[in-house]
């Protein structure tokens, strides 16, 4: 069977940034599952997966366009310290936070601590980077009707909560 929009899908993957550089791998652990379609994975890996089948390995670009979009500088700011009154101490370069703004709840990045100010940056950390992939299908397979309601891959047990 050939990937198309609602199967399942279980493959491995290494992602790398443009310069060779690993950033994520399944390879040493469980291959990732999902229902192909349905935007689990960024865009321009999704579309490049349509046709291959199990047993298919290939490598493939996404430019930063189709992966995780263009870095906005105006996703980085510069917040008083006051802001975390109570956890100040707890604050380290690197820690995510959740931060409301005009377009609801997004994750931030802390970058940077001064004395008193913090630098969040609410740019994917993949932001602005073409990425590569290498690719190896496991298995594909007809997505039942309840998957396709629920949008998501079952187990054998069913997907463990209620719609």
């Amino acid at each position: 069977m050939k990937i198309a929009n609602d199967t399942v899908v279980t493959m491995h993957y290494l992602v790398k940034d443009s310069e060779g550089t690993d950033i994520d791998s399944s390879f040493d652990g469980e291959p990732l599952n999902f229902l192909q379609g349905k935007g689990f994975l960024i865009k321009g890996l999704e579309d490049q997966l349509n046709d291959h089948q199990a047993g298919d390995k290939f490598s493939c670009k996404v430019d930063a366009e189709n992966a995780y979009g263009q870095r906005h500088d105006g996703f980085v700011q510069e917040v008083p310290l006051t802001m975390f009154e109570g956890f100040e101490d707890q604050l380290h370069v690197g820690m995510q936070l959740r931060a409301g703004t005009e377009g609801g709840e997004q994750t931030v990045i802390v970058v940077d601590i001064a004395d008193d100010t913090v630098t969040v940056d609410g740019n994917h950390p993949l932001a602005g980077l073409d990425l590569e992939f290498d690719v190896e299908i496991i298995d594909v397979r007809a997505a039942t009707a309840e998957e396709i309601s629920h949008g998501h891959v079952h187990s054998a047990g069913g997907c463990g909560h209620n719609h």
